[in-house]
């Protein structure tokens, strides 16, 4: 299996994890089917998102697969007044990863990392390993080994 930045990272700083390889398709990089694919709930599968704020810049947010960002109200937890996704075409530049491929471990810069509240009430959890088609398992407290991460309402219903 590929060795990531991600995945490396974690090996340095000596965190538990467990990879998931799977199937995906370049034009349906959908969370919901991954999990399905992968026999796991998709509230535990977290999409890495990287938003650009009116204020403070370039930081990322973790959805779990069942939900969608609420930008007013990860505007507001990251400080800024707006917020946008980082356009497609300036996600690998900035952080190191392609578009299904982005993992919160590892980016070329630390950048502020949100993750939905949710985050904190779960034993172990999936986000991307850094490539298309592997999904790396830990616990959130070993993910904040890793990275530095600040847990709240991201979410809308």
């Amino acid at each position: 299996m590929k060795k990531t930045n991600a995945i490396r990272l974690l090996d340095k700083k000596k965190v538990k994890y467990k990879l998931v390889e799977y199937k995906y398709d370049p034009n349906n990089l959908d969370v919901k089917l991954i999990a399905k694919e992968n026999n796991l709930p998709v509230e535990v599968v977290f999409k890495t998102l990287v938003l650009s704020g009116d204020k403070n810049g370039t930081f990322v947010v973790l959805v779990p697969g069942d939900k969608e960002l609420n930008l007013k109200a990860a505007a507001k937890l990251s400080g800024n007044k707006k917020v946008k996704l980082l356009p497609i075409k300036e996600i690998e530049g900035i952080t190191g990863y392609i578009r299904g491929g982005c993992s919160p471990i590892g980016m070329k810069k630390n950048f502020p990392t949100y993750a939905d509240l949710s985050l904190e009430d779960l034993d172990f959890f999936y986000v991307n390993a850094g490539v298309r088609g592997i999904l790396v398992g830990l616990a959130p407290s070993d993910l904040k080994k890793a990275v530095r991460i600040t847990c709240g309402e991201i979410c809308g219903n």
